[in-house]
C-alpha cells in the first residue's frame, strides 16, 4: 500500500513538472511573440515614413525632369517628349508595382516564433518515441 502511494506521489509530482515545463515553455514562446510584433510594428512606422519622403522626393523629381524633357523638345517634337515621358512613367510605375506586391507576398512576422515552436515540437516528438 505504500508503495502504491509513493509511486502515485512521483506520478503527480513528475505531471506537475511537466505542466510546469510546459507553461514555462509557452510563456517564452508568447514572449518572444510579443518582441518580434513589437519590433515589427517599429520597423513599418519607419519604413512607411521613409517611404513617403522618397515618394515625395520622387515625384517632385520625375516632375522637374519630364519638364525638362518637354521644354528641351518644345520646338520640334513636342508630342513626342510628353508621349515618350508618360509611357517612361507608367512603365516606370508599372514595374514598382509588381516588385512592391513581390515584397509584400513574403513571410516575415514571427518568422523566428514559428522556428521555435516548430523545435520544440520536434523535441517532444522525439522525447516521446524514445
Amino acid at each position: 500500500m505504500a508503495s502504491s502511494l509513493g509511486a502515485a506521489q512521483r506520478l503527480f509530482t513528475a505531471g506537475k513538472r511537466l505542466l510546469i515545463s510546459l507553461l514555462a515553455t509557452g510563456e517564452t514562446r508568447l514572449r518572444l511573440a510579443v518582441v518580434e510584433l513589437e519590433e515589427e510594428r517599429a520597423r513599418l512606422v519607419t519604413l512607411l515614413l521613409l517611404s513617403g519622403l522618397s515618394l515625395i522626393l520622387l515625384l517632385l523629381g520625375l516632375g522637374v525632369l519630364t519638364t525638362l524633357v518637354i521644354v528641351t523638345f518644345w520646338d520640334t517634337h513636342r508630342l513626342t517628349a510628353i508621349g515618350v515621358s508618360a509611357a517612361v512613367l507608367l512603365l516606370s510605375g508599372i514595374g514598382v508595382a509588381a516588385w512592391v506586391m513581390r515584397l509584400a507576398r513574403r513571410r516575415t512576422l514571427l518568422a523566428s516564433t514559428l522556428i521555435h515552436l516548430a523545435t520544440d515540437r520536434e523535441l517532444m516528438e522525439y522525447q516521446r518515441d524514445t
